[in-house]
């Protein structure tokens, strides 16, 4: 096929053919490194559209498997880039009422009732964070408490940067949702 331009039938039927083949690997591939399913999907359709263009463009792509696995790889690494790490300390959502961990424990300056709910908290926290899977607890406490750099821990357990990152998130989740209940069953809400 190289030497002609494939007419727009002959395109849509290397990429139909390709999809079909393909979809199901590459989407098992993908989800094996995208946790969220929403975003493991949008990458699956990064891919396709992306092939979709090249042909438009009439650039065909020779060796269609291999190419739609390395812009798979592309936009997994573009989605973790854009991900910043997830913070005890940073509010949970954009919303304005967002809370920080500081904004879930009382205050030390609150009197001594504060200063004895504070110390309770800091102990269910203790406990929350034995809760977690060993991994989670790991990285939550090098990164979050340790104050290392995914990149030293990486290093160090030989992790994915993205795999220690998936792991914070779900560990700094499960945490906030222990002190938010807490701290309603202390009636601080």
């Amino acid at each position: 096929m190289v030497g002609r331009e494939l007419t727009i039938d002959e395109q849509d039927q290397l990429i139909a053919a390709a999809v079909e083949r393909d979809e199901p690997r590459l989407r098992s591939f993908i989800r094996k490194r995208v946790l969220d399913m929403g975003d493991a999907e949008d990458v699956l359709q990064d891919v396709f559209y992306e092939l979709i263009s090249a042909y438009r463009m009439m650039k065909p792509v020779e060796q269609v498997t291999a190419w739609m696995y390395r812009v798979a790889r592309n936009r997994i690494t573009d989605l973790f880039r854009r991900k910043k790490a997830v913070s005890l300390n940073e509010p949970a959502s954009e919303e304005d009422e967002a809370r920080t961990l500081e904004d879930l424990l009382p205050s030390p300056d609150a009197g001594p009732d504060a200063v004895y709910a504070r110390g309770v908290l800091l102990e269910e926290l203790d406990e929350a964070l034995s809760e977690l899977p060993e991994e989670q607890r790991e990285v939550f406490v090098a990164h979050e408490l340790m104050g290392r750099s995914f990149k030293e821990i990486a290093d160090e357990t030989g992790a994915s940067v993205n795999t220690l990152l998936s792991r914070k998130r779900y560990a700094v989740l499960h945490l906030r949702e222990r002190l938010q209940e807490l701290k309603q069953s202390f009636g601080m809400e």
